[in-house]
């Protein structure tokens, strides 16, 4: 296995306390090794932990589609991407549509995207864990999914996931390559959390 690249460790989240491992090196890359495949294996740990998710009511809104580079699947998913997202996710080894059931035998299922939303959730820790890493992108053109895939009609499409291993920054378009070894940030948790009133934070 080839060396991490030094700027790789500056990807590692900067905390206030500590958290675990697969949290803190969670990130969302653009450079990915087009040579590097993502193991049946692999992808099926990554389904089973989305499918362990928390869910309204046990309701499980996330549907999925996968397909891996190179197969068909994989071409019609690419093929919904802005063209920002396709500069770079072709080199993925796996690309994943996540979408919510919208409606169940009992009506029209309650919080279907924070449903989703944590399936992903599990889905990407698990991804870190397999040393795969993970992007999530909302570019992507709705109403091609929905025909290219012939989607059901109470079925939405909210999230396209592309799979891989980090590649070379250096095959990256010009303009990301920046982005890509820049340190990242997030707002303290006194702009997010607080008690007693809004705006008074909970955490000094």
């Amino acid at each position: 296995m080839p060396e991490e690249p030094d700027w790789l460790a500056g990807k590692r989240a900067e905390t206030s306390v500590p958290v675990h491992p697969l949290i803190a090196d969670r990130w969302s890359p653009r450079a990915l090794d087009p040579g590097a495949e993502v193991p049946l294996e692999h992808l099926r740990a990554l389904f089973e932990a989305a499918r362990w998710a928390a869910s309204h009511g046990n309701t499980q809104p996330g549907r999925y589609l996968v397909g891996r580079r190179g197969d068909d699947t994989f071409q019609r998913i690419f093929s919904t991407l802005r063209p920002g997202n396709q500069s770079w996710a072709g080199s993925a080894g796996a690309l994943l549509l996540g979408m919510v059931r919208t409606v169940d035998k009992r009506g029209p299922i309650p919080n279907a995207e924070y449903g989703l939303g944590l399936a992903v959730q599990n889905l990407v820790l698990q991804a870190v864990s397999l040393g795969l890493v993970t992007h999530q992108m909302g570019g992507f053109d709705r109403e091609a999914v929905h025909a290219a895939f012939d989607l059901p009609p109470d079925v939405r499409p909210v999230v396209v996931v592309a799979i891989g291993t980090v590649g070379d920054v250096e095959d990256l378009p010009e303009d990301l390559r920046g982005r890509e070894v820049a340190g990242r940030l997030r707002r303290p948790l006194g702009e997010l959390v607080f008690t007693g009133e809004w705006g008074t934070p909970a955490f000094e």
